[in-house]
């Protein structure tokens, strides 16, 4: 009897639209997560039901609708397209093993719950875990394997689970992210710098023992290195900063404008730690960074989009998967 395994992708997440009150949904699910905001219950949920979802909510709005198109979020088309083209890889890889690939979402639609019992109704046995978020955090695999399991054990039959908690350092992902590089300058100019922006946490979550920092700098090592660049060729920032915390330096948005400032002719920004495109990189990179840069006086700029899902990234996560699977896969 073949092997039944079922895949699970797993992302943050996106409203379910543009509006206030999908935005407002979704942010009540996303930061009332112990995970996300690591604040004390009876501090925390008055200022984000007081405050926040009742400010918040409409200006995000406005940024979703710039970035939603007629496929709808760009997170979750671009999730689903990855989780397709990867199934039929692996299938092809594994033909004598039954495969199903499932996204779930740790806030929003599909959820978590939903992917799982997607898979399991399709008679998987086994199941991977893949977190899409190349560095590991607490704030989102860690949430994401937390609600996985807070699902699992509530099940009479639990299965064999096997989680992939970061493949920040894994070669294939690292040369899927080279390659992308490098097409995309194949087709423009090699810029003056380079710019790694990866989302920033809050700095105290890393002194309480969280690897995202290092695992982020690892990843951009590994990237630089593989691209043959100097040391003043390229630059790691941290980017999507909120609230009043210090969080991880230097800032994406401060850089950009002291870039700017220099008169620096020409940058390239990418975000390693975005599997695919979504509000944090089209929206806050590719346009509102652009904004920064070039409002202070920054010359030419481009955003090298996410590996979404080109070949190199299928290729990559088939990869991952399988060196992390051998007796399953």
């Amino acid at each position: 009897m073949s092997k039944s395994i079922g895949i699970l992708l797993a992302n943050t997440g996106t409203p379910d639209a543009p509006t206030p009150k999908a935005v407002r949904r979704f942010l009540a699910q996303f930061l009332a997560d112990l995970r996300v905001i690591e604040m004390p219950r009876w501090k925390w949920l008055p200022i984000l039901h007081g405050i926040i979802l009742n400010t918040r909510p409409r200006r995000s709005a406005k940024l979703y609708q710039e970035v939603w198109d007629e496929r709808g979020s760009p997170l979750l088309y671009h999730t689903q397209d990855l989780a397709k083209n990867l199934e039929a890889e692996l299938r092809a890889r594994s033909p004598e093993k039954q495969i199903n690939v499932a996204i779930g979402m740790g806030y929003g639609n599909p959820s978590i719950k939903k992917a799982l019992d997607e898979l399991r109704e399709k008679g998987a046995t086994h199941f991977i875990i893949l977190p899409l978020f190349p560095q590991y955090s607490s704030t989102t695999s860690g949430a994401i394997i937390e609600s996985l399991f807070n699902e699992i054990k509530k099940w009479r039959w639990i299965p064999s689970v096997q989680i992939i908690s970061d493949y920040h350092d894994h070669p294939a992902y690292i040369s899927a992210m080279a390659k992308s590089v490098r097409a995309f300058w194949a087709n423009s100019p090699k810029p003056e710098k380079l710019m790694l922006s990866f989302h920033g946490i809050p700095k105290k979550y890393v002194e309480k023992g969280d690897p995202y920092e290092k695992q982020c700098l690892r990843t951009a090592e590994l990237l630089v290195e593989e691209l043959a660049l100097d040391e003043d060729e390229w630059l790691a920032t941290f980017q999507s900063r909120f609230g009043r915390d210090e969080w991880l330096q230097p800032y994406t948005k401060e850089i950009l404008e002291n870039l700017g400032a220099e008169n620096l002719a020409s940058l390239d920004v990418l975000s390693p730690g975005f599997a695919v495109d979504c509000l944090e990189t089209i929206g806050e990179i590719s346009d509102e960074g652009q904004a920064s840069y070039q409002n202070a006086g920054g010359g030419a700029y481009n955003y090298i989009p996410a590996l979404n899902a080109t070949r190199a990234h299928i290729e990559a996560l088939s990869e991952i998967i399988l060196d992390a699977s051998d007796s399953h896969l």
